[in-house]
C-alpha cells in the first residue's frame, strides 16, 4: 500500500482555493465586492460579485453587469478591481 505525501496542515494556495469554502482550513467566502468602471463615463460603481439584480450605471444607466447562477457576469468593456476588506 503506498503512502500519499501529502501535507494536510500546510496546503498550496492554489489548493486552499479550489478547495469548497467550508472545508478550508479558515473558512472564507467566494464572494467579494468590486469596483466596476463603466467604460462610457469612467464613473465608478461598487458591486457585489454574485450580484442578483442588473446593475445600472449612475451617470449614463449602462449595464455594467448581469446575474447568472454564480457570479455576476461583467458587460464587455467594463474593467474592475477587487475591494480590500
Amino acid at each position: 500500500m503506498p503512502i500519499l505525501a501529502k501535507d494536510l496542515l500546510h496546503p498550496s494556495p492554489e489548493e486552499e482555493k479550489r478547495s469548497h469554502k467550508k472545508k478550508r482550513l479558515v473558512q472564507s467566502p467566494n464572494s467579494y465586492f468590486m469596483d466596476v468602471k463603466c467604460p462610457g463615463c469612467y464613473k465608478i460603481t461598487t458591486v457585489f460579485s454574485h450580484a442578483q439584480t442588473v446593475v445600472l450605471c449612475v451617470g449614463c444607466s449602462t449595464v455594467l453587469c448581469q446575474p447568472t447562477g454564480g457570479k455576476a457576469r461583467l458587460t464587455e468593456g467594463c474593467s474592475f478591481r477587487r475591494k480590500q476588506h
